[in-house]
């Protein structure tokens, strides 16, 4: 199991967020603490942030994953601040857009029911599978945002998906000069939510 990256400088209370992702957020192809939550926890401490991070996403995960694992995650650390990204495994596979939908939905709830606040990381898939699929695709986190009113990050890669440069040899997975893009991102989203 993962453990807490306690950030210097915070006190016995910090915020606990915790990121439950795939292998955007697990570094996957990357050096070790170059990732997007890894650039996160710096920021945060640079700012004077009290907080601590987990970052317990698993390369390859989708939603259905992330139901099986949530509540333990939820029990164990109580985090304030849960933030979800996940789904583009999903997509990739064929799985059903209403099962993600739920899936999604079914992690927002539980970790609203356990206090934390959400932020829901959208995700987007290429163009190359269809309009109609690619926006419902995209669909999906809007809906459930606003649904359960919770943080939406509208686009994780947003400023990055158009870039070949900053991606991986493989088209899927970004590379280290994406990172901070995404931590911008995240940022936007996360920072109004912490004292600083």
């Amino acid at each position: 199991m993962p453990g807490w990256a306690k950030l210097p400088g915070s006190d016995s209370d910090p915020a606990r967020i915790l990121v439950v992702g795939d292998s955007i957020s697990a570094e996957y192809g990357i050096g070790r603490n170059t990732g997007w939550v890894a650039l996160l926890g710096r920021q945060l401490t640079s700012r004077g942030t009290k907080a601590e991070i987990l970052n317990a996403s698993i390369s390859g995960d989708t939603t259905s994953g992330g139901v099986s694992r949530l509540a333990v995650l939820l029990d164990k650390f109580r985090p304030d601040i849960v933030i979800i990204e996940l789904g583009a495994n999903d997509a990739l596979r064929g799985l059903s857009m209403d099962m993600s939908l739920s899936n999604l939905t079914q992690m927002v709830q539980r970790s609203k029911s356990a206090g934390a606040k959400v932020i829901l990381a959208g995700m987007q898939i290429p163009p190359n599978y269809g309009r109609d699929y690619v926006e419902a695709f995209k669909g999906v986190f809007t809906t459930v945002a606003k649904t359960e009113k919770v943080y939406l990050v509208p686009f994780l890669l947003e400023g990055v998906a158009d870039q070949r440069s900053l991606f991986q040899a493989d088209g899927l997975h970004p590379n280290e000069s994406a990172q901070p893009i995404m931590t911008g991102n995240i940022m936007k989203v996360l920072a109004p939510l912490l004292k600083p």
